[in-house]
């Protein structure tokens, strides 16, 4: 099995989302993951001003091309954000400050920015106009990933019509509180032919009899698992960072925002995905190499 890592903010006490990344931290992060057994990943990098996005991404654009090991394991970027929901609990983490409508110029802005390794990009479907950019996106080899969204079923529906083909941690970016039938988690289930589901199988973000049941309702064949790890993953208890935010890690390994209103990333790794997965979930080997290796790569054609 050769685990590809769809959502990964940082690791190992590494941030891809601080201004003052450095090659050897980069590299560090790179040999971690190896050696917890994932052979690549997308990194990810969260909403914030445009500018700021792309000084970080070209900051790591610039340190990858240097290190071979950081060329391996960094296969792509996944930029979630800025064209995602600003509504309270559909915007998590993310900054509503930063928030702002999909449009093509600040798209080709985070491409340009990205060197050609931007593999998905995450947005809120319902705030992509006629979805111009979903259709750009899809046309240029960029897997598009509903997330921190809200559409109706209806504006979901016609997002993959036109070339929508992902939903980013489904059962979170969303409030607590929300209509009981007519929500954003069954919508996604609901299109669950057209759309890869990713899930944080952490046992946090989402009960694992609730997972259970998603699993049950989505299939196999068409759900990723992905860390969405920030910097103190590997790590333990103890005062991290993510884009700015300040995070205070417990005993209980949750990352939480500094009110403790809501998650901020998650600190699981695959060995412990590979665990709850078989002693939670039921999961097979097989079952597993399927959701962490196969279904990544055939997702965003790597």
């Amino acid at each position: 099995m050769k685990p590809l890592d769809l959502q990964v903010n940082g690791y190992a006490g590494t941030d891809f989302n601080r201004d003052d990344l450095t090659a050897e931290a980069l590299h560090h992060a790179c040999h971690c993951l190896r050696e917890d057994g994932c052979d690549a990943i997308l990194a990810t990098f969260i909403t914030d001003d445009v500018a700021t996005l792309e000084r970080r991404m070209s900051t790591l654009v610039r340190l990858r091309e240097k290190d071979p090991l950081a060329q391996e394991v960094i296969a792509g970027i996944h930029i979630e954000g800025p064209f995602i929901n600003p509504e309270k609990g559909y915007v998590g983490a993310h900054p509503p400050q930063c928030v702002k409508p999909a449009n093509l110029e600040d798209t080709k802005r985070l491409l340009d920015a990205a060197g050609g390794l931007t593999k998905i990009i995450t947005l809120a479907p319902e705030h992509d106009e006629n979805f111009h950019v979903t259709e750009f996106l899809s046309s240029n080899g960029v897997t598009v990933s509903a997330g921190h969204c809200n559409p109706s079923l209806e504006q979901l529906r016609a997002a993959t019509e036109h070339g929508l083909s992902m939903f980013t941690h489904v059962g979170n970016g969303c409030p607590m509180l929300m209509h009981r039938h007519d929500n954003i988690i069954h919508r996604a289930l609901a299109l669950r032919d057209r759309l890869w589901l990713c899930f944080i199988p952490d046992g946090v973000h989402i009960d694992f009899f609730a997972l259970i049941n998603y699993l049950r309702s989505a299939g196999l064949e068409k759900t990723i698992f992905v860390t969405d790890a920030i910097s103190a993953a590997r790590l333990g208890p103890g005062n991290y960072t993510l884009a700015g935010w300040d995070i205070k890690i417990g005993e209980d390994l949750v990352a939480r925002s500094p009110d403790g209103s809501h998650f901020v990333g998650s600190t699981v790794t695959i060995p412990r995905i590979l665990s709850n997965g078989q002693q939670s979930l039921g999961l097979t080997k097989a079952e597993l190499e399927l959701l962490l290796d196969t279904n990544p790569r055939k997702a965003v054609g790597l």
